[in-house]
């Protein structure tokens, strides 16, 4: 029953914001699937997530707590209490006061100036505190909604593949002919820009973490599961529009991604100016790559 109250003043929360469940997800950093089953009663809020709620809703924890499910050391029954140095609940907030956070709320804010922050540094040389410096905050502030650093390099690659999939949304949009699009989606692969090059380094980083971390390889598999799908099924309706050749489109859109990655990975490598692969040539060869295996030839 606690856990249901629990979801209830939640979803209120969530009402009151007026946004959809998966714009909620994504101001609080999680896993839309995760948020619904947590709404359905499937699986319990943790206390770092009705930390991430209350602030993003402009309540209190203790609100969406409830008297009745609160232990003796103020957490939700059945979870584990949140850091004693986090910062108490205003208790001026009520249930359906409005936000009174930086843009997005502070969640975002904290998972934005990480991923900054992981651009310049790397993931290892980045400290709590250079994070809050970067937030005008405390540590207890991001350890309140981020307990540990595995929650927050999480919330860090969640926040990078919502990022890119809305870039890759933006640049295609109104695009009707497949071939264009496949062109504009390898033009925004191609690290030109420097904040490109800086994505670029966040995701390198990203990648080494995926592979000593199990909820964040589980993350990088759900990325290219969608990336290469959306390659594979602009591939497919070129097809269907004659744009390119019959071919097996997840086995092309395979290689047409992991040939993205590694002239990426190249092209970081050399300093812009300096001898090596540059993202001219990254352009280059995989326009190449796409005319001599996918564009359907031309009756001459």
């Amino acid at each position: 029953m606690q856990q249901n109250e629990v979801a209830a003043r939640v979803r209120q929360v969530i009402d009151a914001t007026g946004v959809s469940d998966r714009e909620f997800a994504r101001r609080i950093v999680i896993d839309p699937s995760k948020l619904s089953r947590s709404l359905n009663g499937a699986r319990r809020f943790t206390v770092a997530e009705l930390a991430r709620i209350a602030d993003i809703g402009g309540v209190d924890v203790g609100g969406l707590i409830g008297p009745a499910a609160e232990s003796t050391n103020g957490a939700p029954a059945g979870t584990t209490s949140a850091p004693a140095s986090g910062p108490p609940p205003s208790p001026s907030r009520s249930p359906l006061s409005a936000p009174a956070a930086p843009e997005g709320g502070r969640p975002l804010q904290i998972v934005r100036e990480t991923v900054r922050l992981i651009a310049e540094r790397g993931f290892h040389a980045v400290r709590v505190a250079d994070i809050a410096a970067a937030c005008h905050t405390s540590t207890a502030t991001i350890h309140y909604h981020f307990p540990g650093r595995d929650e927050l390099l999480e919330a860090a690659v969640r926040w990078c593949m919502d990022e890119d999939t809305r870039r890759r949304a933006d640049a295609t949009a109104g695009s009707r002919h497949a071939g264009d699009e496949l062109r504009r989606l390898i033009e925004l692969q191609t690290p030109r820009t420097e904040q490109q090059r800086r994505q670029w380094c966040v995701w390198l980083d990203l990648w080494a973490q995926a592979a000593r971390s199990t909820a964040v390889g589980r993350l990088h598999v759900e990325y290219y599961r969608q990336w290469r799908g959306t390659v594979a099924d602009v591939i497919r309706r070129g097809a269907e529009q004659g744009a390119f050749r019959a071919v097996d489109a997840d086995a092309a859109a395979l290689a047409l991604t992991a040939l993205i990655d590694g002239l990426a990975t190249q092209v970081l490598a050399t300093e812009p100016g300096r001898p090596g692969t540059d993202a001219r040539a990254m352009h280059d060869t995989l326009t190449a790559h796409v005319d001599a295996c996918l564009t359907a030839p031309t009756d001459s």
